[in-house]
């Protein structure tokens, strides 16, 4: 099996003393597995979109997500299924829309309230799975 990890050049590095933290997109080669990590509502050059602001980091995350699908040759269609920890989750289910915009007929998820993010200013965070034939 052949694995190959991708780190797009439309989304930040995290980069801490020298090495770069995670992959944003591994791709499983076979039957084409596509594992998208936790996405923040981080611009290209890693800045904080909307700080605190639910709806606004939601498409942002949805954006990252998008563009890590791309850099492995899928698209948002080939979600199978999300982890989504927000830190309030009523706040963030008055969203919903946004996040279809996205994912359409939802792909299978997980949606869990946790107390904190990697930065106070962040309020929710999107992982993914795709499958491409």
């Amino acid at each position: 099996m052949l694995r190959q990890k991708i780190q797009p050049e439309a989304l930040a590095k995290r980069v801490m003393h020298g090495h770069v933290l995670y992959s944003h997109v591994v791709v499983v080669e076979g039957r084409r597995l596509i594992f998208i990590s936790g996405q923040l509502a981080r611009d290209q050059q890693g800045n904080v979109v909307g700080p605190g602001d639910m709806r606004t980091q939601i498409r942002q995350v949805g954006e990252n997500i998008k563009a890590a699908l791309e850099a492995a040759g899928a698209c948002l269609d080939d979600v199978v299924k999300t982890t989504t920890y927000v830190t309030d989750i009523e706040e963030f289910f008055k969203h919903v829309d946004v996040r279809m915009e996205y994912f359409g007929a939802l792909p299978t998820s997980t949606t869990v309230e946790v107390r904190r993010l990697a930065h106070p200013d962040f309020v929710v965070e999107i992982e993914a799975m795709a499958v491409v034939e």
